[in-house]
């Protein structure tokens, strides 16, 4: 098995994945998972796809994390490991598809309008 490549994204976080064949082992912009997502709940979104297809210390993976917040990046990696293991075994995709792990989430930031003071709120308005 060769190296697969993915992509996932999430508002405006990108994250590129490349997932091998290894011990388990999850590197995120040249650092350790542990060290760049401190969270718990954060590392657990980063492990769903493994544990619900049973793979779990197997595959090594090498991710390029970048935009966004914390939250947004670990959802981009989450997804980029769904779509590397569907790439790998074609029977992962409705184990994952059930938990909503291959769907990209696409709400973004409305963008501000001139004229206004944010996306949707208005500068005060006097009639008189």
């Amino acid at each position: 098995m060769s190296v697969i490549n993915t992509l996932g994204r999430r508002k405006t976080a990108v994250a590129r994945v490349y997932l091998s064949e290894g011990t388990g082992k999850v590197t995120v912009n040249k650092r350790e998972v542990s060290d760049y997502f401190k969270t718990p709940v954060l590392l657990e979104k980063i492990n769903q796809p493994f544990a619900i297809t049973d793979t779990l210390n197997k595959y090594d993976v090498v991710a390029n994390v970048d935009g966004g917040g914390v939250n947004g990046q670990a959802e981009a990696l989450r997804l980029g490991i769904s779509r590397a293991l569907v790439e790998l075994a074609e029977e992962n995709k409705p184990l994952l598809k059930a938990e909503g792990l291959m769907t990209r989430d696409s709400r973004m930031v409305e963008r501000k309008k001139p004229g206004q003071k944010k996306a949707r709120k208005k500068f005060q308005f006097s009639k008189r």
